[in-house]
């Protein structure tokens, strides 16, 4: 795969003259932590389907790293070949990616719950060689999805499963088994990437039927971790907790990266429940941890999760949703150690805007945050012109933790002369520099900080035999910020009911957390004089609206 990074040379200059980019890689770091403190514990996770508790050393972490490797290679993976994992949040990501710098490799994190509709145009698109899967997750039989679809796939070459007891296929006897290659094995120095070639592809909904495929490479994620560590104030002490998954930008930065980057300890959740995240808070001594607004409202409002005791975290970075004034003050009264930090940013920068210890309260509850060190962010007007303080607008970033492309899109890039990217959201600017996020360009729903790919979900609709028109808007939701509302008008003599809907979009293989929650039949949509659907005028009719209740098969 030629994955054609857009890298100026005046960018890599200049980032790396500030010392934002340090020319190191993640196994760098993994074997640095190694010579500092082999046996010090590196990751503890439990996997809900075996029952079973793995804790690595970061020693342990590494030679697994360094047989993964070798058996990687005699599988023939190649330079720039993808490894895509499709895995809940379980030590095998950390193991796996290392694995993949050390060999030149790129990884590929899925989301457990993509199922064939998205996998196919995922792993097809990406070109991938290789694909990890459990053998099973919540019920599901991941190895049979993946023996359906690789007849669709002529290049991925091999399916690697967690927990099966097939030796042809077992991640456990075909990679976790093989004989380490030493650090400095001539193989490995062969391989051994730049700092600025693709390292990583993490897929995003965007305002396409088909997600975008965001291009990292070591300086950009390590950038980010060297200024999460700054923004967090980390201490030799802090453990991080994740329960966001780890197929997200979110969890697999600032758990399997940013641990290392500051040899720590990481836990992971792999299904998430407050009263088990608060048990392994306490457990632990978790100090800090990241998620969207739902994973903060369970841990504060859930009654046998205040039994345990948390006290340990002192950080926890929310973002995805503006975050409810009323749950700050709950999270005030539960957690009096605790600082909530309101945040923003994108897969494609990671934190770019953020609040701080110290930051009056309404600033918290009433703005994303302003700007870190080396990143800046303005809001623009159409022609492009600062706007000023107040004023909605166009926000735009330029960081030093920007991607470097979209795979095979280069003209999605959007870049201008002087490093502007254009988020795709709208926004006002204080006078102070703290933003607040006041809509999307982008056509999306975050649904607890999932993207829903609204294009892809209303494409379907139209596909039905009963569908006329069709519309899918957010609606608003306390628990998870918003819910996907569908809007339809049938054709004569047919009807459409919101099981009928349901059960249609369970045969398309729609990820399930992609349908929408409400269905309204309407018998005509508002619309512009040149014909576009209003969606503005359905967005308000949406406001008061709540989610129908789904079958029990969904449930």
């Amino acid at each position: 795969m030629n994955f054609e990074p857009i890298l100026p040379s005046d960018r890599i200059a200049d980032l790396t003259a500030r010392g934002l980019w340090q020319n190191r890689l993640v196994a760098d770091l993994l074997d640095a932590a190694v010579a500092a403190a082999p046996q010090a514990t590196a990751i503890v996770d439990h996997n809900s389907m075996t029952g079973v508790s793995t804790r690595l050393s970061y020693a342990e972490l590494q030679d697994l790293s360094l047989r993964i490797a070798g058996a990687l290679i005699d599988y023939g993976v190649r330079r720039n070949d993808v490894v895509a994992v499709q895995l809940p949040n379980w030590w095998h990501y950390a193991a796996v990616y290392s694995a993949c710098v050390r060999i030149g490799a790129v990884i590929n994190p899925l989301m457990p719950i993509f199922r064939e509709r998205e996998l196919q145009f995922m792993l097809g698109f990406a070109g991938a060689r290789v694909l990890l899967v459990p053998r099973e997750f919540r019920g599901f039989d991941y190895p049979a999805m993946a023996a359906r679809l690789r007849p669709r796939l002529p290049e991925l070459k091999h399916v690697f499963t967690v927990g099966g007891a097939d030796a042809a296929s077992a991640f456990d006897h075909c990679l976790a088994a093989h004989a380490p290659l030493a650090i400095d094995d001539p193989v490995l120095v062969a391989r051994r990437p730049s700092p600025n070639d693709v390292t990583e592809i993490m897929y995003t909904s965007g305002t396409t039927g088909q997600p975008k495929g965001v291009m990292h490479t070591a300086n950009t994620l390590l950038c980010k971790a060297l200024l999460a560590s700054e923004l967090f104030g980390f201490r030799p002490d802090d453990v991080i907790y994740m329960g966001s998954p780890l197929a997200h930008q979110t969890g697999f930065m600032y758990a399997c990266i940013l641990a290392i980057y500051n040899q720590t300890k990481c836990v992971l959740q792999d299904v998430w429940d407050a009263v088990t995240a608060a048990r392994l808070i306490a457990a632990e001594r978790c100090t800090i941890t990241l998620g969207s607004t739902p994973f903060l409202s369970d841990l504060v409002h859930t009654a046998a999760a205040r039994a345990h005791d948390t006290s340990s975290l002192r950080l926890f970075l929310c973002s995805g949703a503006p975050i409810p004034r009323v749950l700050v003050a709950d999270a005030t009264t539960t957690h009096p150690n605790m600082y909530v930090m309101s945040a923003w940013g994108m897969t494609e920068t990671g934190i770019a805007t953020a609040t701080y210890p110290g930051d009056p309260a309404e600033k918290v509850l009433e703005s994303d945050g302003r700007a870190l060190p080396h990143q800046a962010v303005r809001v623009v007007d159409d022609a492009g012109v600062v706007v000023a303080p107040g004023v909605e607008g166009r926000l735009q970033s330029r960081c030093a933790t920007t991607f470097v492309g979209y795979l095979k899109r280069p003209e999605a890039y959007g870049l201008d002369d002087d490093g502007w990217l254009e988020t795709g959201d709208n926004a006002r600017m204080d006078a102070e520099g703290y933003i607040r996020i006041t809509g999307r360009s982008k056509d999306i729903i975050i649904r607890g900080g999932e993207n829903i790919p609204v294009v892809e979900v209303e494409e379907l609709l139209y596909r039905h035999p009963a569908v006329v028109d069709a519309a899918v808007v957010a609606m608003p939701d306390a628990r998870l910020g918003e819910r996907g509302c569908a809007f339809v008008s049938l054709r004569a003599g047919h009807s459409l009911d919101f099981a009928g809907m349901l059960d249609y979009l369970d045969q398309c293989k729609l990820t399930k957390q992609y349908a929408p929650e409400r269905l309204e039949v309407i018998s005509e949509f508002p619309r512009t004089p040149s014909g576009k659907i209003q969606k503005y005028k359905l967005r308000d009719m949406a406001q008061t609206l709540t989610p129908m209740r789904a079958p029990a098969a969904r449930a």
